[in-house]
């Protein structure tokens, strides 16, 4: 897995510095419309509407816009940006990821995930990177099938079709909760296959059960009056609580702007406090800066993670060091990573706001 990852960063930084080609990941739930990126040109500051010069943030996505990055959008359109004296553009990810960018200094800030980011912060070509805040305070991912297939709980995994891309940390997470129910994940059925349409994917039946985020794909089963089964991981076992997604930012970056970094950092919290405290129109706002997104969707979708970006946290964006270092643990444990993830590696709480 490690030599993957760092064929990518080779690959992937060999390519031009912009960011505007598709993500390279399965769905992840969150699949979407693909948006233009917000170019700024290439000035290290812009001016802002009184005339002030801005100093310029760039921010990449994980994947097309969606709820997940609601904050910022709103951030963006309310403002808070500006009035920290920064000029953000949004931009698409390159092929191999967020992480990539964020590392080469040609992005600031990204968005990745706790379990994506483990190949690339350890051994000799570790990547530079370490996420600075939680966008969701819990894992809402989990497994979606076909309402009364008996796939409702892991063990109704045996035999049936289960859409994989592969990986050896989401396959032993799989093998982990079957096993956990009293299944044998030697009878799971495992279909390499990048859905991307969850919905098409179910009703034709090529497969039988997808990983997802249900804040996206599992709402758009609603909509479509698709009737579906789930579970979530976090449920069958707490250590899969971890944080998913995340804002990532360059390690080099934090050491020398580190007042740029804290500046950036409370303009996003005031655009998740916004989004969730008021759903309707943060999905509003969404929806005007990418209006290729379904507005049905996106609003019934943000109604969703409105309440999940605070949760039973008592600040935006704060991570628990427990429950960073447990997923990791486990990885370690279950030979996951090589070599092993040390303590409190890849996190930092220090640039949120208090």
């Amino acid at each position: 897995m490690k030599k993957i990852w760092i064929a990518a960063v080779i690959a992937a930084l060999a390519l031009s510095g912009t960011a505007c080609g598709k993500a390279n990941k399965v769905s992840d739930g969150n699949s979407a419309p693909k948006a233009q990126t917000n170019s700024a040109g290439s000035d290290q500051n812009t001016g802002g509407s009184d005339g002030r010069e801005l100093k310029k943030i760039t921010f990449v996505l994980d994947w097309t816009p969606n709820t997940n990055h609601t904050g910022l959008y709103v951030a963006q359109d309310k403002g808070y940006f500006e009035e920290a004296g920064l000029f953000v553009e949004i931009v698409q990810p390159p092929e191999g990821g967020a992480e990539i960018l964020v590392a080469s200094g040609k992005a600031q800030f990204g968005v990745s995930f706790q379990d994506t980011m483990a190949p690339a912060l350890t051994g000799d070509n570790a990547l530079p990177i370490k996420a600075v805040a939680a966008i969701l305070q819990h894992n809402t991912s989990g497994i979606i099938s076909r309402k009364g297939e008996g796939m409702n709980a892991p063990k109704g995994l045996e035999g049936k079709k289960y859409a994989t891309w592969e990986s050896p940390i989401e396959l032993a997470t799989l093998k982990n909760v079957v096993e956990k129910d009293g299944g044998d994940f030697d009878k799971v059925e495992l279909i390499p296959n990048t859905v991307t349409d969850e919905v098409s994917a179910l009703k034709t039946k090529t497969v039988d059960a997808i990983w997802i985020f249900y804040g996206w794909a599992g709402i758009k089963t609603e909509l479509e009056s698709l009737e579906t089964d789930y579970f979530a991981f976090s449920d069958i076992n707490p250590v899969f609580d971890y944080y998913t997604p995340v804002v990532i930012a360059g390690s080099q970056f934090l050491e020398e702007e580190p007042d740029t970094a804290r500046a950036f950092l409370t303009a996003l919290k005031r655009g998740y406090e916004d989004a969730a405290a008021n759903p309707e129109e943060a999905a509003e706002i969404l929806c005007k800066a990418v209006p290729e997104l379904d507005p049905k969707l996106a609003m019934a979708s943000q109604k969703y993670l409105s309440p999940q970006y605070l949760a039973d946290c008592p600040r935006w964006g704060y991570m628990d060091p427990a429950r960073w270092n447990g997923f990791y643990s486990w990885l370690n444990d279950n030979g996951l990573s090589d070599p092993q993830l040390p303590e409190n590696i890849g996190f930092t709480n220090d640039y949120l706001p208090q």
